[in-house]
């Protein structure tokens, strides 16, 4: 897709976030199951069953998904298409990308073995490297625009509004 088909693309439906701000909000949803045998979670992603469990550093076998692995693949994953999407906006010709994503976590804290160690990543380090003839500023460009328009990095570094509830049955 050259940049003129994806503004063909996007035109409409800016037109109408434009005239009709209502319409751009949308509510996303996850569903998943209790597996009833295990210590796991089985989550629907629209294509196949991806089942969670513990992370082997929390007594985890490793056959099944980590959900901090997962959340990486989030943030890999939006970045990429998000990077694709800025690069091809603006132009820039990209022969080749990898994308990767890392963080840094102390299962202290997830375990409760100590109280002062946080639960959660400390730390999340995204990383692109690009086969590409663009000059820096462009690049620079680029990843202003990707790290602004990447919904998952935004979430991740503007914490949203979180609440959580149970019902029975």
């Amino acid at each position: 897709m050259d940049s003129s088909a994806l503004r063909s693309l996007q035109a409409p439906l800016k037109d109408q976030y434009r005239s009709t701000p209502d319409s751009a909000l949308v509510t996303l949803r996850a569903r998943g199951s209790l597996d009833d045998t295990a210590i796991a979670c089985k989550v629907e992603t629209g294509r196949a069953l991806a089942v969670a469990g513990l992370h082997p550093a929390t007594g985890g076998s490793g056959a099944e998904l980590c959900s901090g692995d997962m959340l990486l693949e989030a943030l890999v994953a939006c970045a990429g298409v998000t990077l694709k999407a800025v690069a091809t906006a603006l132009e820039i010709e990209l022969r080749a990308g990898t994308v990767s994503a890392e963080g840094d976590l102390d299962f202290r804290g997830t375990l409760g073995v100590d109280k002062e160690a946080p639960v959660g990543f400390r730390a999340i380090r995204l990383s692109f490297a690009l086969d590409t003839d663009a000059p820096q500023d462009k690049l620079d460009q680029l990843l202003k625009l990707t790290e602004r328009y990447c919904v998952v990095f935004q979430t991740l570094n503007h914490k949203p509004d979180l609440s959580v509830s149970t019902t029975r049955g």
